[in-house]
């Protein structure tokens, strides 16, 4: 089945950006709906790709964002929920029941969603059952679904390296919850490319797919990963349960969350799998790309840059 014409919910996110910039490179028309047009300029400047202010959560608007495309891949979802909000129901749940009424209102047979490697409606966080639910209503509909379900993301952008990287910065010490927590990190790129590729394979409607890289690491051994990256390695002292439970609980009264009990509980749950990743793609090791943008802020790397521009203007 050839795909032409595609909406992309969340394609102005970490993700989406990658999904869309290869939609595009295929030549597809994609359609992106945000909140905020002026915060997708990146890919408002590519020639075969539709930026659109809607409102996700608004029936109308998906059904007028459904009409005309042959498949909408759905990439929203939230990490941290406000006490005494519905953020999660609202993005895992509530959204993905709303897509797949507007695709079967709209004849939109192919539906692909972003799930996560541990969704479990019995789950332990509300993360992971919230996002079991809406695995639950994929698998219930009649479109012609695939489950993505990655372990931990990486990139450029993301903001799970990025935001130690910015704590080994600030901190001479770094206290971390959850230390032995494991994880199997995935390359965005390799994300993006598994989402693209499914659109038009036939032998992926029905399916759901693990997405996880090639090495497990302990949350401890990530942090340690950044920092020899970056240039600055920091003592890291791992906490007990109690001790993380209590860090989380602290972390949620800051203005910005940097975690929660629910990412507490979330951990409790090993973050891998021994399924080999689709389509005979090669997923990317962590130490392959990650030095190679968090490299660029280390003492070392300034350094290097400053002598490089200092020879310029000898040269010259």
């Amino acid at each position: 089945m050839k795909i032409n014409n595609v909406c992309v919910i969340g394609g102005s996110g970490f993700v989406g950006r990658h999904v869309v910039h290869l939609l595009a490179a295929q030549g597809c028309n994609v359609r992106v709906p945000t909140r905020n047009r002026e915060r997708a300029k990146q890919l408002i400047l590519l020639p075969t790709v539709d930026v659109v202010e809607a409102n996700v959560h608004n029936e109308a608007e998906l059904a007028e964002l459904a009409r005309g495309v042959d498949a909408v891949i759905n990439l929203a979802g939230v990490l941290h929920d406000a006490r005494g909000e519905r953020g999660f129901e609202q993005a895992h749940v509530e959204l993905p029941r709303k897509l797949i009424a507007a695709c079967a209102a709209n004849g939109v047979r192919r539906y692909v969603h972003m799930s996560a490697l541990g969704a479990d409606a019995n789950g332990p966080s509300k993360y992971q059952r919230t996002k079991g639910a809406a695995e639950a209503l994929v698998r219930a509909s009649s479109l012609d679904w695939t489950l993505f379900r990655p372990s931990v993301i990486f990139g450029r952008d993301d903001n799970f390296l990025n935001l130690f990287a910015k704590l080994l910065k600030l901190l001479p010490v770094i206290f971390l919850a959850s230390p032995n927590a494991r994880f199997q990190p995935v390359y965005v790129e390799d994300v993006a490319r598994a989402f693209v590729h499914s659109l038009s394979d036939l032998a992926a409607y029905g399916k759901s797919y693990d997405l996880c890289g090639p090495k497990i690491y302990t949350l401890r051994e990530l942090v340690a990963l950044v920092g020899d990256s970056t240039g600055r390695r920091r003592p890291i002292i791992g906490l007990n349960d109690a001790l993380s439970y209590l860090q989380a609980f602290a972390m949620e009264l800051l203005p910005v969350k940097l975690m929660t009990r629910d990412n507490y509980y979330s951990m409790k749950v090993d973050n891998v799998s021994s399924q080999a990743f689709p389509f005979g793609i090669q997923p990317a090791a962590i130490e392959a790309v990650v030095p190679a943008y968090l490299g660029s802020d280390s003492p070392r790397a300034r350094y290097r840059s400053y002598r490089d521009r200092a020879r310029r203007r000898i040269e010259r």
